[in-house]
């Protein structure tokens, strides 16, 4: 009987940590840069804001892990490209290679196209 006990409250816990940083892909399935709102959800989510993505990564900023926030700063293909490829433009924070190939010309593309919403020009 200990043991479910024990059991109970760990399932309970991955499922609500699981669900951090995501309120769901606004991107249409249809849409060509599904993909890429997809992989960067899976893989971004936990560091970078971007509502289309639905990800809130970027919310505690005390944390110096939290990367930019991604509805307040447009991307350019060739900049998230080597971001991707580099770590970030700082270093030692953003893991290299988090997606590679096709899947980082994917997330490139869609951020290229997603981000900057929130800025006023």
């Amino acid at each position: 009987m200990r043991r479910v006990r024990l059991i109970i409250p760990a399932a309970a816990a991955a499922l609500v940590l699981g669900a951090c940083g995501s309120e769901g892909i606004e991107v249409s399935e249809d849409d060509p840069l599904r993909e890429g709102a997809v992989l960067f959800a899976e893989r971004c989510s936990g560091c970078h804001t971007l509502t289309a993505a639905g990800s809130q990564g970027s919310a505690n900023r005390s944390q110096r892990a939290q990367g930019p926030n991604f509805d307040q700063r447009k991307e350019s293909y060739e900049d998230a490209i080597y971001a991707i490829a580099n770590g970030g433009f700082s270093g030692a924070i953003m893991p290299q290679n988090i997606v590679v190939g096709d899947q980082a010309q994917a997330v490139a593309r869609f951020l290229e196209e997603y981000s900057g919403k929130d800025v006023e020009e």
